[in-house]
């Protein structure tokens, strides 16, 4: 690859994360103004309302598998592995974050699995990219 085509996926995820922020506050202020919770709850996290919560969850999900992500997109580039295949997978990962995101936050329980398992094949498959490219270097 010849630029930064590997940085494009995680500036897109970043963007979902900044999204989902916002979707957040939208939602918790919806709810202090209809009088469900008093703002003072959110600041020592006691019992958020549904409405607001789910957001919460998926938000806190951006934190956990896209660490990986994050961090093999860092070391493809790094080490000059970022290819076509690399860059595609990450893509795929992004997707898929979207994807399970918009799942989860309109419960659709069944394609949000399999929005989970597509995005963990294809940062599954990104390592595996690392270790055969380091194996054969």
């Amino acid at each position: 690859m010849s630029g930064f085509e590997m940085f494009w996926p995680m500036m897109a995820h970043a963007f979902l994360v900044f999204c989902l922020y916002a979707l957040l506050v939208r939602r918790r202020a919806a709810v202090v103004r209809a009088g469900k919770i008093e703002r003072s709850a959110f600041l020592e996290n006691h019992a958020e309302p549904e409405e607001s919560r789910v957001v919460n969850k998926v938000i806190a999900n951006q934190f956990e598998l896209p660490v990986l992500f994050y961090a093999i997109s860092i070391l493809l580039f790094m080490m000059e592995a970022d290819n076509i295949l690399s860059v595609s997978l990450a893509w795929l990962f992004v997707v898929s974050r979207y994807l399970q995101a918009y799942m989860h936050i309109t419960g659709n329980l069944a394609l949000r699995r399999a929005s989970f398992m597509a995005g963990f094949v294809s940062l599954f498959l990104m390592w595996l990219w690392l270790v055969v490219w380091m194996a054969t270097a």
